[in-house]
C-alpha cells in the first residue's frame, strides 16, 4: 500500500508542478521520485510481516509476486518518463499532464497486481484503461490518433463491462469480493454454474486487454494511430500488467483445475502465436508489425499459464525480457520517426551506416524478441518450452517453435533494411536520452539473459 500511496502522491506532484512552472524539473524529479519508490518497493520484498497481512480491509495484499511485478512496472515507467521529456518537447504546456497520466497509469498497474479484493482489481484496471484511452487520442489534430482513441475506448469499454459482469456473477456465487475467501470456497466440489460463467467472462475481458486471438482486432489500428510514446506504453507496460493480472486472477479463482479450461488456453495460445506472426509478415509499418508481434508474444505468455505451479517465475522472466527489448526498440523507433509522417520500414533504410549504435540496439532488441541467444528472449522461450513439455503439451511447444522461426522473417525484414539499403537522408544528431534509455534497456536484457537466476529465483 505504501507503494500505491507514494505513486499517487507523485502523480499529484506532477499536476501541481505545472502551477509553479516547474516544467524543466518535471522529468528529472519524476524519475528521481520513481527511483525512490522503486527502493521503497524492493525494501518490502523480504518483509514477511507485510505478506498476507490484511490492510485496508484486505483490499491490498503485499506478496513477493506483487512486489516483483510492481518493481518491473516502476522500472518500465522510468524508461517511458525519460523518453517523454524529448517526445513532448513541442507540447511543453501539456507535458505535466502527459507525465501525470503515466504515473496514474502506474498506480492502476500496481493496484491490479496487488489486489486482495475484486473491487480493487476493477478500480485498478479502470485507472489504467482510462489513462491509455486519453493517451491514444492525445494528438487532437491527427485523424489516426482520433480513430485510435475512439476504437480503443469503445472496445475497452465493452471489455471492462464484460469483466464487471463476470465479477458480479462470481460475487453472486461466492457472496464476497475477497479473493482469499473466493479461493478457499472455489475448492468446493459443488459450485453454481454462474461461478464458471463469471470466470469465463473475466477471462474474455483479460484476453482483450492482452490482445490475444480472437480478441486482438483492435491492436494493429490502435498501435499505428496512437502517438509512438503511447504505443510504447501499450506494447510494454500495459501488456505486461494485463498478463500478470490474468495469472493472479486464474490463480485465486482456481480456474486451472479444469482440464477443459487448459485446452481452451492452449488453443488460444497457438492461435495468437500463429495469427500474430503470419499477419506481421505482411506489414510495412513498424508499429503495426510490432502490434502483431505483441499478439504473438501474448500467445507465448499464455503458454506459461498451462503450468500454474511454475507460471509465476516464468512469467516474470518472460515479461521482463519482452518489455526491456520493447523499450529499447521503441527508443530507436521514436528517434527515427519523430519527424516523419509515418513509421514505415523505408524510414529505417541505411540506419546501420548513418547511426551504427542505434541500429545495433534495434537489431539486438529484435533478435531478443525472436529468441536468439545471448539475449534473454532466447532463455525465456527455452524455460517456457521446457516447462510446457513437462506439463504434457508437446503440441503447443512444436507450434511455438515453428512460430519462433516464422518471426525471424519479419524481424529480419527491418534488420536488412537498416544494413543493406541506402539511407534516404544524412546522419542526424541523437538526443542523449534516446541513447541512454536504449543502451540501459538492452544491457539489462542481456544481463538477465546471461544470469537468468537473477529473475527466476525471485519468486521461488
Amino acid at each position: 500500500m505504501n507503494t500505491l500511496i507514494a505513486i499517487s502522491g507523485l502523480g499529484v506532484f506532477c499536476l501541481i508542478a505545472e502551477i509553479f512552472n516547474l516544467r524543466k524539473l518535471l522529468v528529472p524529479v519524476t524519475i528521481l521520485g520513481l527511483l525512490v519508490i522503486l527502493g521503497l518497493t524492493i525494501s518490502e520484498f523480504n518483509t514477511p510481516e507485510l505478506f498476507n497481512n490484511p490492510m485496508y480491509n484486505n483490499m491490498i495484499v503485499v506478496s513477493k509476486f506483487s512486489v516483483a511485478f510492481s518493481s518491473l512496472f516502476i522500472i518500465l515507467t522510468i524508461f517511458l518518463v525519460a523518453l517523454s521529456g524529448d517526445f513532448y518537447k513541442e507540447h511543453l504546456t501539456k507535458i505535466s499532464d502527459f507525465i501525470a497520466i503515466k504515473i496514474f497509469l502506474l498506480a492502476g498497474a500496481v493496484a491490479m497486481i496487488s489486489f486482495g479484493n475484486l473491487s480493487m482489481f476493477f478500480l485498478g484496471i479502470e485507472v489504467l484503461s482510462i489513462s491509455l484511452y486519453i493517451l491514444a487520442g492525445s494528438k487532437r489534430l491527427d485523424l489516426k490518433s482520433n480513430e485510435a482513441g475512439m476504437k480503443y475506448f469503445l472496445m475497452g469499454s465493452f471489455a471492462s463491462g464484460i469483466i464487471l459482469f463476470g465479477i458480479c456473477l462470481i460475487y453472486g456465487a461466492m457472496t464476497s469480493f475477497d479473493v482469499e475467501y473466493i479461493k478457499s470456497l472455489s475448492r468446493s466440489a459443488e459450485l453454481p454454474i454462474w461461478y464458471t460463467i463469471g470466470v469465463i467472462l473475466l477471462l474474455i475481458g483479460m484476453l482483450f486487454k492482452i490482445a490475444a486471438v480472437p480478441f486482438h482486432f483492435w491492436a494493429p489500428d490502435v498501435y499505428e494511430g496512437s502517438p509512438s510514446m503511447t504505443t510504447a506504453t501499450m506494447s510494454t507496460l500495459a501488456k505486461v500488467v494485463a498478463m500478470a493480472t490474468l495469472f493472479k486472477l486464474l490463480d485465486v479463482l482456481n480456474a486451472d483445475i479444469d482440464y477443459k479450461f487448459q485446452i481452451v488456453l492452449a488453443i488460444v495460445s497457438v492461435l495468437s502465436m500463429t495469427v500474430g506472426n503470419i499477419m506481421a509478415l505482411r506489414q510495412n509499418n513498424v508499429k503495426r508489425m510490432l502490434a502483431f508481434s505483441g499478439i504473438s508474444h501474448a500467445g507465448f505468455m499464455l503458454m506459461a499459464l498451462l503450468s500454474m505451479a511454475t507460471a509465476a517465475s516464468t512469467l516474470l522472466y518472460y515479461t521482463a525480457a519482452y518489455a526491456l527489448a520493447g523499450i529499447a526498440s521503441f527508443a530507436v523507433i521514436i528517434y527515427v520517426t519523430r519527424d516523419k509522417e509515418n513509421e514505415d520500414i523505408v524510414n529505417f533504410n541505411g540506419l546501420g551506416k548513418t547511426n551504427p549504435l542505434m541500429a545495433a540496439i534495434l537489431t539486438a532488441s529484435l533478435l531478443s524478441m525472436a529468441g536468439i541467444p545471448i539475449f534473454s528472449g532466447f532463455f525465456a522461450k527455452f524455460i517456457l518450452f521446457t516447462q510446457t513439455i513437462t506439463t504434457g503439451y508437446l503440441v503447443v511447444v512444436i507450434a511455438a517453435v515453428i512460430n519462433s522461426i516464422i518471426s525471424v522473417g519479419y524481424y529480419f525484414k527491418l534488420i536488412l533494411a537498416m544494413y543493406t539499403k541506402e539511407a534516404a537522408e544524412d546522419k542526424k544528431a541523437v538526443p542523449f536520452v534516446y541513447h541512454a534509455v536504449a543502451v540501459v534497456a538492452i544491457l539489462l536484457n542481456i544481463v538477465i539473459g546471461i544470469y537468468p537466476s537473477l529473475v527466476m529465483n525471485l519468486l521461488n
